[in-house]
């Protein structure tokens, strides 16, 4: 985005990571924790003050869920919804402002190919992002009245400190998983995608697909839902 000639405010939990990103590609950067509403505040407001606007939002933060439903950890339980739920959550809420004043933009969350499929090995993970995927579809046709786009990308296994710990299990396997720079080139795509609500695979190798959700069936009579509470997918 930074070669594209965006300016970039970097967020991360990591403040020395974040800094030493910043200096590469010109930006500025905030340490901060996306699991406290008042941290994705702060980013925005210092968007503002130092560029003067706000167009492009990407919410990219995530955790393994790494959570046995058999032997339950409540405190891992509530650490990767905050960070994988509350974060998008917040982060959309603090943006909206923003870009409403600057006339409109786009916001682009990193989901996962688990909030796609039944992905049995991290159960609580795979939840948390069927959440984040039905939020962006549920607020896609609102913002777009408004001039904002709002979308996410669905990654399969990608070679990140996320997964260092299986990663010879892939090339033993001749697995070939994604690269940080496969995910960068879909989000960028996902900024300018047309449809609202866009959810993009991505899969070695190829370029990024649009997911095209099944329709679910209604009433034996073929009756719909009133127009008051009827919305896109319940038509």
């Amino acid at each position: 985005l930074a070669d594209g000639g965006a300016r970039c405010v970097l967020v991360d939990i990591d403040r020395p990571a974040a800094e030493r990103l910043a200096r590469e590609v010109g930006g500025v950067a905030l340490a901060a924790d996306v699991t406290e509403p008042e941290a994705s505040r702060r980013a925005v407001e210092f968007a503002l003050e130092t560029y003067g606007r706000l167009d492009l939002v990407h919410l990219n933060a995530g955790l393994i869920g790494g959570v046995d439903l058999s032997a339950f950890n409540l405190d891992r339980y509530r650490k990767v919804v905050a960070v994988n739920v509350d974060g998008v959550v917040f982060g959309v809420v603090a943006a909206l402002p923003a870009l409403r004043r600057s006339g409109g933009g786009a916001i682009v969350v990193t989901a996962s190919l688990a909030g796609l499929v039944d992905y049995d090995r991290d159960p609580v993970y795979t939840m948390t992002k069927h959440a984040v995927v039905g939020l962006v579809r549920a607020l896609a046709q609102p913002l777009a009245a408004e001039g904002i786009r709002i979308g996410a990308v669905c990654p399969g296994f990608t070679d990140t400190p996320l997964i260092s710990e299986m990663r010879e299990t892939f090339r033993g396997a001749g697995f070939p998983l994604l690269t940080a720079e496969d995910v960068a080139a879909a989000v960028e795509s996902a900024f300018y995608a047309e449809e609202p609500g866009a959810i993009l695979v991505v899969q070695p190798g190829r370029p990024p697909v649009p997911y095209r959700f099944a329709g679910v069936p209604g009433p034996a009579e073929g009756q719909r839902p009133p127009a008051e509470v009827r919305g896109r997918t319940l038509d």
